[in-house]
């Protein structure tokens, strides 16, 4: 589900809100979530899961081209954990696939 597809179907579950609103909420709502996590606090949505920042320390790479060793700095990455309401959701909706999809033949 994209962006554009989640304020779509939130636009047509609540018609109450224009489709202009919708997109606010929506942004504001993701706005919030990045600025909370840019400032390095946790969100939890219960039954959902939970947004952290985890760090990756700094390391020793090599650059593929030329096999040099390249030091790799620090990094913070936001991490999600999905809640167990959610994990066990999509464990019971799992879809069985017969026929592969585009992807599975490719390659």
């Amino acid at each position: 589900m994209t962006r554009s597809d989640l304020v779509t179907k939130l636009a047509e579950r609540f018609g109450q809100l224009t489709h202009r609103d919708t997109e606010f909420a929506v942004k504001t709502i993701l706005d919030a979530m990045s600025d909370a996590l840019a400032r390095g606090h946790r969100i939890e949505i219960r039954g959902f899961g939970s947004f952290s920042i985890n760090r990756r320390p700094p390391r020793v790479g090599r650059n593929p081209r030329s096999g040099e060793q390249v030091i790799i700095p620090e990094k913070l990455v936001p991490h999600f954990k999905p809640g167990k309401a959610l994990r066990e959701a999509v464990d019971a909706h799992v879809p069985v696939r017969d026929e592969p999809g585009p992807a599975d033949t490719a390659g």
